[in-house]
């Protein structure tokens, strides 16, 4: 039986997770920043729709990008070159949030509800929640979103208004996110887009020893500051980067 939780029960063990639905591990409890903040600590995400109870996830195998061997593609890199964007971080992240919340040609509806939306914005305020915007002529067309806690970043979710745009903020990141010693980018749940761009699936244990020093490595002071983004510094030059280091996103990326 699929334990429901009260607002002050702990989170069951991941390893009692259903195996189908994959990961499913709790109902129940709520969207507070406390509990969110455990619950990514634990290696533990909320994925629900509107007429459902918060359901809570720790899916096995898990899906990541391991940062130090991700690579643009060359296509990427050729329009990056090309394209007049701007990147920036930690500039509109509500209404990054709001357009990755927005109905899509592909998708009936959307796990991003208001709860979702309010509950990930005042994570934002308090610190934990960032977003990297891409702006064309000022408006923006594209843009990722997710959680930090020490250096362990999860990606939720990100939109794309123009060709290429999500792709663009997402290189971005990992770009920004491997020159701050962060050793994964965490997607949660396998999607073949992710695979295409250079995900990989790793077991659930391995992911959540990993998680725990992680969640525990200090980050700069001044790392999620609002600032602009060095587009080719962090998509064109990573393109050259080596990857014989090896290191070891999610429902809605």
């Amino acid at each position: 039986m699929l334990p429901f939780l009260d607002l002050t029960s702990e989170f069951p063990d991941v390893r009692s997770a259903l195996i189908e639905p994959n990961g499913l591990l709790a109902a129940g409890a709520d969207l507070s920043t406390t509990r969110l903040v455990n619950a990514y600590s634990k290696g533990i995400f909320p994925w629900f729709s509107d007429d459902e109870p918060i359901l809570w996830w720790s899916p096995n195998p898990r899906m990541v990008f391991q940062i130090q061997n991700f690579q643009p593609s060359r296509s990427l890199v050729r329009f990056v070159n090309k394209a007049r964007l701007k990147v920036t971080l930690n500039h509109a992240f509500e209404s990054v949030i709001n357009a990755c919340a927005a109905p899509r040609k592909d998708q009936s509806g959307t796990w991003i509800t208001d709860d979702i939306k309010k509950a990930y914005c005042e994570l934002h305020r308090i610190g934990y929640a960032h977003s990297v915007e891409v702006w064309e002529n000022n408006e923006l067309v594209g843009g990722i979103y997710g959680i930090a806690i020490g250096k362990l970043f999860c990606g939720e979710s990100m939109f794309s208004h123009i060709a290429n745009s999500s792709k663009v903020a997402l290189s971005t990141l990992i770009g920004y996110l491997r020159l701050n010693g962060f050793p994964i980018l965490d997607c949660q749940v396998k999607n073949n887009h992710l695979i295409s761009l250079g995900a990989v699936e790793i077991a659930r244990d391995q992911y959540i020893d990993q998680l725990e020093s992680l969640i525990s490595l200090p980050t700069r002071p001044d790392i999620w500051r609002p600032k602009d983004l060095d587009l080719r510094r962090f998509v064109v030059r990573s393109s050259n980067i080596s990857t014989n280091t090896t290191s070891s996103c999610n429902h809605g990326i």
